[in-house]
């Protein structure tokens, strides 16, 4: 017998623009450690490339940076916290500034964010915890070890253009896959609804 297809589950598919065809929590543990190593290959070149900056044609001298420099920031040696800092208790809002998703197993920069109240930024809905979910659930079945935290860089521009332009270059950068900008690059399976 023939099992007729819902519209609404025909239509959900067709509206996702990023659909991933392969369930994270039913992918297995070869093509899971492919796509963690794929990421990690890109980021390690990220990692050990020699930074190179432009010089001034008529001053001899760098370029003057009247913004941070998005090389100048490295995610891994920031402070990891727990992805559940939130529910602690604050004296104030927090800080302008960036974070990141950082899977320390292999290690992997998963994530790219900004915020104008770092001690906030995770109360209620946020995206990235969905993606974290997802992400967990696909180790479990394998028994694969998996250390998810978050790392906050306090310094950024309280401006809100400046820090999201921050934000974009290291997104771009790193090629952080949970980022919608990198979704494409990766196929990252993660970002679908739990």
């Amino acid at each position: 017998m023939s099992k007729q297809l819902s519209l609404f589950s025909i239509r959900e598919q067709v509206l996702s623009t990023y659909h991933c065809p392969v369930d994270p929590l039913r992918m297995g543990v070869a093509a899971l450690q492919a796509w963690k190593r794929r990421v990690f290959q890109f980021q390690q070149q990220v990692r050990q490339t020699p930074l190179l900056i432009q010089g001034n044609l008529f001053m001899g001298e760098t370029a003057p940076t009247e913004t941070i420099a998005p090389w100048s920031i490295d995610p891994f040696q920031l402070l990891p916290q727990n992805t559940e800092f939130w529910r602690n208790k604050f004296d104030s809002t927090g800080v302008a500034a960036l974070y990141f998703v950082i899977d320390d197993e292999w290690p992997l920069l998963l994530y790219v964010g900004e915020t104008i109240k770092s001690n906030q930024r995770w109360k209620g809905e946020h995206d990235c915890k969905r993606y974290l979910h997802n992400y967990l659930a696909a180790h479990r079945p394998h028994a694969l070890p998996v250390t998810v935290n978050i790392r906050f860089w306090p310094h950024a521009p309280r401006d809100r253009r400046a820090r999201q332009k921050l934000e974009l270059a290291l997104i771009e950068k790193w090629r952080s896959p949970f980022n919608k900008e990198n979704w494409d690059l990766w196929a990252t399976p993660f970002v679908g609804k739990t």
